[in-house]
């Protein structure tokens, strides 16, 4: 069955327990990790007032978030906001292991489009459509329409969008121009590797391309799944056998290992979007693969040596049209929360058009949060410093779906996930063994090869439910 992004997460053939695996899971790392509420690395905040935890990916916009707090709390003096703030991997494990087992240490928690539909399902996170429908001036309408429906189910926001996003190439205009060289306006992988080529400079410590190579579901596997995707790979086709084998996913791979030890950054094989996201942003390369959401910081005048000099053109393809993902860092409630009221208003403060203008006027408007809302796109001082990336940002979003990126049916939704519960296990797995292909630890087919059986046996088991 072919499904698109952003449609529920329960798969037409189900294994027999999945949420019951993953809340098994999170339990045990839960216990490995340790959680604590308000105790958590990050924590900030202060006050007699109630209290609410809000746990958070330590991204550049989410740490704007936490600078402009006295806002918040000048608008809600009752309310303390503690933050606990983590890199994306163990934001992840943290939150997930929390909510899963009913943990209850979170009142507000930064989750996705790949977890939403499924926490939905499971009662795990508050339906927000009501709140929002009750705060005046909020407009859920006023959301990207593609990212809104990532984040509905049966019509209802579970989550609402702090900022969304699709991927594309960014490239530096200014050193293109001085080599005589031509972005392509739709780039194949062909194209980055010779242009990569020719700009590769390791001796000056300046690299063709950046890409991402540290392991994690949402780190090296969220990028080269979409290569994956447009060399006409899979992770599972209709039946759910595993395709990590495929000839089409191991011309990708090796597509994607080749450019990155060749022409990408040293060290990649540790390398995430925040590492990637310094090197671009101060000169030392000439191009990189990924989020949308850079603009954000690769903009800012105040941060980025490279601001206005910086081309943004559609994620590289091979076989498709488009090749973007679509993805969007979201804010939910667990059901769990004692203080869902508090946390509303925390959430509708920091997702609300209000926030929009209020980073622009205190920070900057290239830190703007940007594609969540279209109402952002109007903004007359958020179009003059967007002009060399709105259209780019939205029409990647655009196109970020099953139909354009995909060769052939899955039965799974998302682009650069498998939305399914095990995909949390089973893509941090397979990314260990990338990043080590990355690293020069193992050849790309000893990659997959160990991949392959980690997918085969999550397939067995969706196998098995279709049978009954």
């Amino acid at each position: 069955m072919f499904r698109p992004p952003g449609a529920p997460a329960r798969p037409a053939r189900r294994p027999r327990t999945p949420h019951r695996s993953l809340a098994a899971a999170a339990g045990a790392a839960l216990l490995s990790l340790g959680v604590t509420a308000c105790a958590g690395a990050g924590a900030v905040g202060g006050g007699d007032g109630e209290q609410i935890v809000v746990a958070i990916v330590s991204n550049p916009q989410m740490q704007d978030a936490i600078s402009l707090q006295d806002e918040f709390r000048a608008a809600h003096p009752g309310i303390d906001v503690r933050f606990v703030s983590l890199p994306e991997n163990e934001a992840r494990a943290k939150i997930t292991a929390s909510v899963a087992t009913g943990g209850g240490e979170f009142d507000v928690v930064m989750i996705s489009n790949y977890e939403t539909p499924m926490w939905a399902e499971n009662g795990w996170i508050e339906n927000l459509q009501p709140y929002a429908e009750a705060t005046p001036g909020y407009d859920p309408e006023d959301f990207v329409p593609s990212v809104r429906e990532a984040l509905s189910v049966d019509g209802d926001l579970y989550s609402v969008p702090f900022y969304g996003e699709s991927s594309f190439l960014a490239y530096r205009e200014d050193l293109f121009a001085e080599a005589g060289l031509q972005m392509p306006d739709r780039p194949t992988w062909d194209d980055v590797r010779e242009l990569a080529a020719e700009l590769h400079d390791p001796e000056q410590d300046f690299s063709g391309i950046c890409l991402r190579g540290l392991a994690g579901w949402g780190e090296v596997m969220a990028p080269l799944t979409t290569v994956m995707n447009t060399f006409g790979g899979q992770w599972f086709d209709e039946d759910w056998n595993a395709r990590l084998d495929s000839p089409e996913v191991k011309e990708a791979v090796q597509t994607y290992v080749d450019t990155v030890q060749q022409y990408g950054q040293p060290g990649a094989a540790t390398s995430g979007f925040g590492d990637c996201l310094t090197r671009f942003a101060q000169g030392n390369a000439a191009m990189w693969y990924d989020a949308t959401s850079m603009v954000s910081s690769i903009e800012d005048p105040a941060s980025s040596t490279v601001a206005g000099k910086t081309g943004y053109v559609p994620a590289p393809v091979e076989k498709t049209d488009a090749a973007g993902w679509l993805y969007s860092w979201s804010l939910a409630i667990p059901s769990t929360s004692e203080h869902k009221d508090a946390a509303w208003d925390f959430v509708s403060w920091m997702t609300d058009k209000d926030y929009i203008e209020l980073v622009g006027e205190k920070l900057s408007w290239e830190r703007v949060p940007p594609g969540s809302r279209l109402s952002t796109y109007e903004i007359p001082e958020y179009a003059e410093v967007s002009e060399a990336y709105a259209d780019a940002t939205l029409t990647a979003m655009s196109e970020a779906t099953q139909e354009a990126t995909m060769v052939a049916p899955v039965p799974y939704p998302g682009i650069q996930f498998v939305g399914i519960p095990e995909f949390q296990d089973l893509g941090t797995r397979v990314g260990q063994q990338i990043s080590a292909a990355v690293a020069g630890q193992k050849t790309v087919d000893e990659a997959l090869e160990q991949s392959q059986q980690y997918a085969e046996t999550v397939a067995e088991t969706y196998r098995e439910g279709a049978e009954r």
